[in-house]
């Protein structure tokens, strides 16, 4: 079946769901009563992150505009964590096949590179978008951004702490993060598949960023564990059509319980922020 990114976020804008769920499935953090075990009693990394992944997305697909596997958190337990974002794609096709997976692996290189990083997330771990640093320039992330179909969603300002250090430099009057916004909007968004990260910690930037960008989507974490206000997010993100929003939350919602009703306390904050999102718009 085909798909395409965009088409995919916009019917799920126009039926009211903003909330994008990140799937940073730490292992420390899953609850024991999902941990599975191998028969010499160790822990079944790839077992335990799948199983733990599947009742989130179980319990959270119906609510939500996107989920947001973040990479690192699978490889940073080698060929398991692999084998567990693998798996845990397929599963994202298979329980939520209208909802777009968004990887969170921050690349981008030259040209010949990025090949083999569309090769790896779109052709094999068949995600819908990527996110990417813009650093090299418009030429080097060509080969992403000729994949009409996917969402290409940029670093712009980030809502880490030290982000300010170069994101806010003055350069000819005028902050980085927005010369990173005003560029993509007009120069890089040809086929209409670019989007922005922008936090949800820095409201005046990212009300900012919407002005430079019209309908581009945001894509925002810091809501939630952060500490970024629901309220101020989407005033100042939503576009003109009160929607162009992708509001993030990891670990507020995958680890909203240590305990055996962790799935349905996903479903609780994953539905309080989605009626939330939509009281503001």
């Amino acid at each position: 079946m085909s798909r395409h990114f965009r088409k995919l976020l916009e019917h799920h804008w126009s039926e009211g769901r903003f909330v994008c769920v990140g799937l940073d499935s730490e292992l420390e953090k899953i609850p024991s009563v999902v941990q599975q075990r191998n028969s010499d009693g160790s822990l079944a990394i790839k077992e335990t992150i799948v199983a733990f992944n599947r009742a989130i997305i179980e319990a959270t697909h119906d609510l939500i505009c996107a989920y947001k596997p973040n990479t690192a958190f699978y490889e940073a337990h080698g060929l398991a964590g692999i084998a567990a974002l693998e798996e845990t794609m397929g599963l994202l096709h298979t329980i939520a096949p209208n909802v777009p997976i968004i990887l969170d692996a921050k690349r981008g290189d030259i040209g010949n590179t990025n090949n083999g990083y569309i090769a790896s997330a779109f052709d094999h771990l068949k995600a819908d978008a990527i996110t990417l640093h813009p650093y090299m320039g418009k030429k080097s992330l060509q080969p992403f951004l000729d994949r009409t179909d996917k969402g290409i969603i940029i670093l712009c300002r980030t809502s880490n702490e030290g982000a300010d250090e170069f994101q806010n430099l003055s350069i000819e009057g005028e902050e980085l993060y927005k010369k990173v916004a005003r560029q993509i909007s007009t120069q890089w968004n040809h086929n209409n598949n670019c989007g922005l990260v922008v936090g949800a910690t820095c409201p005046n930037e990212l009300r900012e960023v919407r002005t430079l960008v019209d309908t581009m989507p945001l894509l925002i974490p810091g809501v939630g564990a952060q500490g970024g206000s629901v309220e101020e997010t989407v005033r100042a993100a939503k576009d003109s059509h009160g929607a162009g929003m992708i509001i993030n939350s990891s670990r507020g919602i995958i680890f909203a319980s240590k305990e055996k009703d962790f799935a349905e306390a996903a479903r609780r904050e994953t539905d309080k922020l989605h009626h939330l999102i939509n009281q503001f718009r």
